[in-house]
């Protein structure tokens, strides 16, 4: 009997646009080289977006199509839209064509979409990975055409057929899990001191305004308190927070950062974490165990990170504050749910019940499984 090797693989990993996209696709393709080391990974994206720039500096090639998001409402736009859209599948099939991979996965992102209609079209395996709680509409449209759908929820069967579910998580980056034996590094990384509580305040990689907001109206009401902040604020908002800190008459209680490059460090030197409410960034939050408040943003399509965080707050995990309260209540919450020992204690035991620390290895079988048994049929 012929003795079974598995075959060195083609895959291509699609799509992008934010962090919450592009790291846990790396984690992906990290996995599947660790598990199958032969492995040719080809990444595809969007021009101008994250993944051009943190892709190529993690050592995998990617291409760009010049695919954009579609407009919500019937306008002007949908003529640009539709012309990239076109230009993007095109260019898509010529990709495929020319790299001939055995499989194919979309992270969701701009440009999953026309590389996974046209793996569909052109019969090549394709696996979706579903980060959020409640599924996006390219993901529904392709749901019956797919071969896999890996989610990071459970109860995903409203929206997908139940027999083309895996249960994996979401991939989280491997640095994140060895977060909680960094901080002592953490703290000198950012040049703070054991004795106070620090806020770390996240907005995701691109920044968020009503967070930033939040943060500038209440300096002098976090000066009056023995905390310490790490503020991330985005680089498109980086000038004008720079001008409140430089008002700051304490400036070594905030530390403030456009992009935070070593993200373990931030997440081990902190006591709570103020976040949007991304699916890759609720899934680091879930692996780093700690009390948090979560502000979903509201320019996100189909209010998923609403839902992303009321998941969560069901179950005790985390706090949520809407938007529209945020530049209110957001501080002033903060400083009480750091003044309630027992209450942090609880969300942290609760949101360390979600992770999921082995998703990209779960997510790299799934892919393993499709392609060996087209091994084994041919």
């Amino acid at each position: 009997m012929k003795e079974y090797k598995p075959m060195s693989l083609r895959i291509i990993i699609s799509g992008g646009g934010t962090g919450g996209h592009v790291f846990p696709a790396l984690a992906i393709a990290h996995a599947i080289r660790k598990m199958r080391p032969g492995t040719d990974i080809l990444f595809i994206g969007a021009l101008g977006k994250l993944e051009m720039e943190k892709v190529p500096a993690a050592g995998y090639p990617i291409v760009g199509l010049p695919v954009i998001g579609m407009p919500r409402k019937l306008s002007f736009r949908f003529v640009p839209f539709l012309m990239k859209w076109m230009l993007s599948l095109m260019k898509a099939r010529k990709i495929l064509k020319k790299f001939k991979p055995h499989a194919v996965i979309g992270v969701g992102g701009y440009a999953s979409a026309p590389v996974l209609q046209m793996a569909v079209r052109m019969n090549i395996v394709t696996v979706i990975q579903e980060q959020n709680s409640y599924a996006g509409l390219v993901n529904r449209s392709l749901a019956t055409k797919v071969n896999r759908i890996c989610v990071a929820y459970q109860g995903m069967e409203k929206y997908f057929p139940p027999e083309k579910i895996v249960f994996t998580g979401n991939p989280v980056r491997t640095s994140i899990l060895q977060c909680s034996a960094l901080r002592k590094e953490a703290l000198e990384h950012f040049d703070l001191t054991e004795e106070r509580p620090v806020i770390l305040v996240l907005g995701g990689s691109l920044g968020a305004g009503t967070i930033n907001r939040s943060v500038a109206k209440n300096i002098k009401l976090l000066q009056s308190y023995n905390v310490q902040v790490i503020w991330q604020c985005g680089e498109a908002y980086s000038k004008e927070a720079g001008s409140q800190i430089a008002e700051n008459t304490e400036e070594n209680k905030i530390r403030l950062v456009p992009f935070i490059e070593r993200m373990e460090l931030a997440y081990a030197a902190a006591d709570i974490i103020i976040s949007r409410a991304g699916a890759g960034t609720i899934s680091e939050l879930c692996v780093v165990g700690k009390p948090s408040i979560l502000i979903p943003s509201p320019n996100v399509a189909e209010d998923h990170q609403t839902k992303n965080a009321m998941m969560l707050a069901s179950v005790g995990a985390a706090m949520v504050i809407p938007d529209a309260e945020a530049v209110e209540k957001l501080i002033p919450s903060a400083l009480a749910l750091l003044n309630d020992p027992g209450r942090c204690r609880a969300m942290a035991e609760k949101i360390k019940e979600l992770a999921v620390t082995d998703a990209d290895e779960r997510i790299a079988k799934v892919v393993f499984s499709l392609t060996d048994t087209l091994q084994h049929e041919s």
